[in-house]
């Protein structure tokens, strides 16, 4: 049984741990931002959506935006991690560039489309989100710049402008892979990628033998 049909099967009023309703909301509010967007989005949609009454979500969340925000840090923190497990999923360069490109890709296709409460928000402009996005996007280019000043010897700065780079491009074009209906397949798409990437990566020099 799918989220979606978890939700719509739970009937009004069943009692749940705290923690399990508060996933239970967060679940409900994200298909409803993700469907209709921050500011068409009601906290009586999404007590509908979740079954529950709106007392209820606002025991757990004070308003609509304290709801977003718990939903973006939860979204926001799977993106770093799945950044940083490809990046420590092997020793080998040009297969860590291929894995960090593929954690992107996933990460835009998930069928829950969280994505887009991060990268394409209509709430850009509240500062609480901005910083979230902001922050998330610092710490996967953080993560990404250890690796190549460690590999390459490369100052903090100058990696950090590198990883910038490699991060930005691989959800700039995970996104429009998704958003273009492209008829090249995800794996296909990041071998593409990560061609384009690793031919300029793999010029700069190199601390430890080249393993590839």
């Amino acid at each position: 049984m799918t989220a979606i049909e978890q939700t719509e099967a739970r009937p009004r009023g069943t009692r749940l741990p705290r923690r399990a309703r508060r996933n239970q909301l967060l679940g409900a509010a994200q298909e409803v931002f993700v469907a209709q967007g921050y500011h068409a989005a009601a906290m009586d949609d999404i007590a509908e959506r979740a079954g529950v009454s709106k007392p209820v979500l606002y025991q757990h969340f004070p308003g609509k935006l304290d709801l977003y925000l718990a939903l973006l840090d939860q979204h926001c923190e799977n993106l770093l991690h799945a950044v940083r497990t490809a990046l420590a999923s092997t020793s080998d360069n040009k297969l860590r560039v291929a894995a960090t490109m593929d954690a992107y890709f996933a990460y835009v296709e998930d069928e829950g489309g969280a994505f887009r409460l991060v990268f394409e928000s209509d709430l850009t402009n509240e500062p609480a989100v901005r910083e979230r996005v902001d922050k998330v996007s610092l710490q996967c280019a953080e993560a990404i710049s250890d690796v190549i000043a460690e590999d390459t010897g490369l100052s903090k700065d100058e990696a950090m402008l590198l990883a910038v780079g490699l991060g930005g491009v691989s959800q700039v074009v995970a996104r429009y892979w998704l958003s273009s209906e492209s008829t090249v397949p995800r794996g296909t798409a990041v071998q593409l990628l990560t061609s384009l990437a690793w031919r300029g990566i793999a010029g700069f020099p190199k601390n430890a033998p080249e393993q590839h």
